[in-house]
């Protein structure tokens, strides 16, 4: 037999130890689970059947459903339900309506608390469904409970749960502003919590709003401690709102000055002019001192506090301190006051001295400084002046500050005295010697002197030889040889410069002086030096439209004109060309020398060096050729100088 026709019996493998029962249950052990795993399938297959059935019931019962629920007849159907017929169906859902409120989103209404909680307030405005706000919009109001009524602001009827959405916070900042204008249209006075302390002034919460209280606007007195009100409730006017901005501006101030007018109206009418009150320093400025007398402010101006000089009010008074006053003058239409306080107390000049007369030493402080002059304040509301001219002997002009600064003691001496004008003028330089008194000892004709350039002019210089004895050098006396357009081509201001004496005329206190006169006058031998036809060699130093200049030997300086500046070529001389000139005019008085180059090669003039060939050296002014070389030796050592 087989493999494949053994039965399940004979594939069992055969123990020699095992007995016939123990093959037998073995065998039915077999045979349970092949029909245990049967069921299973079996059981598998049916559920499977049972969801498939279940599937296409559900979509046969909603295609059912769809169908029916089209032509359904929702009110034929509630006649088995109810008694009521359409009209009284429609009748109570009228009557329902009514006690619904009607509302519209993005507006205020005021709205029940029903309920509280740790985060939410559930507000009833008589709507179908109750509104929600967050607790945090009521953090202002910590005793807030169940049955206050609190105004709401309708942001959406539902949301897309339903819920009614409401804002507290929105609706009263949008009542604060209806109110905030409906108070500034009727003059309205309202209350204010001040919050804090800010630029310029405070910050006030106004029916929920943040409005500003100008520290101007806190009192009709200057605030000077604005901590003091934080923390205050008070009065208020709103004076001021800027729609675009959203600014609100309130005054306390305000609420009050009616009454200050009123009262100041009442103070003015019992005024005179010269009547003496006691008043209280309310505010003290650069300009003066504000007083108070009692509801109404005077002045008291710089000027009107002290008989002497005071550089600021508060060298005189000091904040609240209490003072009597004088009525200086006031206007009753502008409520304007004038005050005096110096006027309580005599006049310095009424008690000055009756023996002290002009010419009389004093003693003082410089008090105000000014480019013409110093004011010097001998005793308390005494003052003289002295001009700048008085501060020294000195001709030139020069500023007061050079000599005196404020605060200098100095002597001086009474020059003018008028009493009845309150006017006194002084002289420093007084208490000095006038230098012109031995000007014609001390500064003798021909005399060499050294002087400090002080000034120019176009016609000289100004020096200074001591303090207040100044001479002029006049151009032409500057240099023998240089042609000096303008004095600051010779010196500097600020320089020393050698000068000899020329002429004193002291009645008009004025020097003439000289500087070339500390050399001897070169043109007496250049006049033999520069004879006429001799030949020099000369650089061109300036040409114009006419003539040029020529550089001569010893600093010397000729004039060429255009027509004899042709060379032998034909061509003109150019600057800085060195040639050869012959002298074809010579001048002492003028001190001028006219040359010509166009000669040199047209008559044939001999040239000559140092002079003409005709020169008798015994008629010379210096007398001998060792002089004409110190004379030559002098001369370039001046023209270097002055280069």
């Amino acid at each position: 037999m087989s493999e494949k026709e053994l039965t399940p019996e004979e594939k069992l493998p055969v123990n020699e130890n095992t007995t016939t029962e123990e093959v037998v249950v073995e065998e039915k052990a077999a045979e349970q689970e092949v029909v245990v795993a049967e069921q299973a399938v079996e059981q598998e297959v049916v559920v499977a059947e049972k969801a498939v059935e279940q599937e296409v019931l559900v979509e046969e019962e909603k295609v059912i459903l769809n169908a029916s629920t089209l032509d359904f007849d929702w009110d034929s159907s509630s006649k088995d339900v109810d008694d009521y017929s359409v009209n009284e169906r429609d009748e109570f859902a009228k009557i329902y309506g009514d006690t619904l409120s009607t509302i519209s989103e993005k507006e205020v209404i005021d709205g029940t608390v029903i309920m509280i909680t740790d985060k939410e307030v559930v507000i009833n405005i008589g709507y179908k469904s109750e509104g929600i706000v967050s607790l945090n919009e009521f953090r202002y109001n910590p005793d807030l409970k169940v049955t206050d009524v609190v105004e709401v602001y309708i942001e959406n009827q539902e949301d897309r749960t339903g819920q009614l959405i409401l804002s507290h916070k929105k609706a009263r900042t949008l009542r604060s502003w209806e109110r905030v204008n409906a108070s500034l249209d009727s003059d309205e006075i309202i209350k204010g919590f001040i919050k804090c302390r800010t630029k310029g002034g405070m910050i006030v919460d106004v029916f929920g709003i943040e409005a500003f209280l100008p520290g101007s606007q806190i009192d009709v007195k200057p605030i000077r401690d604005y901590d003091a009100f934080v923390g205050k409730t008070m009065e208020f006017k709103v004076v001021k709102i800027n729609h675009e901005f959203k600014n609100v501006v309130v005054s306390h101030k305000a609420l009050i000055e009616a009454e200050l007018e009123e009262q100041k109206a009442k103070i003015i009418e019992q005024l005179e002019k010269g009547q003496v009150l006691e008043g209280t320093v309310k505010n003290i400025t650069s300009y003066g001192v504000f007083i108070d007398l009692g509801g109404v402010d005077g002045l008291i101006h710089i000027t009107d506090l002290s008989w002497g000089r005071v550089n600021h009010p508060e060298e005189v008074v000091e904040l609240d301190q209490k003072l009597n006053i004088v009525i200086l003058d006031f206007d009753e239409s502008k409520k304007r006051i004038a005050l005096g306080l110096k006027q309580l107390q005599p006049h310095p000049w009424d008690s000055l001295e009756a023996e002290l007369k002009i010419g009389d030493k004093v003693k003082g402080k410089v008090v105000v400084m000014a480019d013409y002059g110093a004011f010097i304040e001998i005793k308390p509301g005494v003052e003289g002046l002295i001009h700048v001219s008085e501060m020294s002997w000195s001709q030139h002009l020069r500023s007061a500050q050079e000599f005196l600064k404020v605060g200098d003691e100095v002597d001086a001496q009474i020059l003018t005295l008028d009493r009845d004008e309150r006017k006194m003028s002084l002289g420093i330089k007084q208490l000095k010697p006038d230098p012109w008194e031995n000007i014609e000892t001390k500064y003798v004709v021909e005399a060499k002197h050294t002087a400090i350039v002080r000034n120019f002019t176009n016609f000289g210089v100004f020096v200074e030889l001591e303090e207040g004895v100044d001479g002029l050098i006049h151009i032409s006396d500057l240099s023998w040889t240089k042609k000096i357009k303008h004095p600051a081509e010779f010196t500097q201001i600020g320089e020393n410069i050698e000068v000899v004496v020329l002429e004193i005329d002291k009645d008009n206190r004025r020097l003439s002086l000289g500087h070339k006169q500390l050399e001897e006058n070169p043109w007496d031998v250049f006049e033999t030096l520069f004879s006429i036809d001799s030949v020099h060699e000369g650089t061109i130093i300036n040409i114009s439209d006419r003539d040029a200049i020529v550089s001569l030997p010893y600093g010397v300086e000729g004039l060429c004109t255009i027509k004899h500046l042709i060379k032998e070529d034909g061509t003109s001389a150019k600057e800085d060309e060195k040639l050869s000139f012959v002298v074809i005019d010579f001048s002492k008085e003028a001190k001028k020398i006219i040359v010509s180059h166009l000669r040199t090669y047209k008559e044939k003039v001999k040239k000559k060096s140092g002079g003409s060939a005709k020169l008798d050296i015994e008629k010379t002014t210096l007398g001998d050729i060792s002089s004409l070389s110190e004379l030559k030796s002098k001369l370039e050592e001046s023209e270097k100088k002055d280069n």
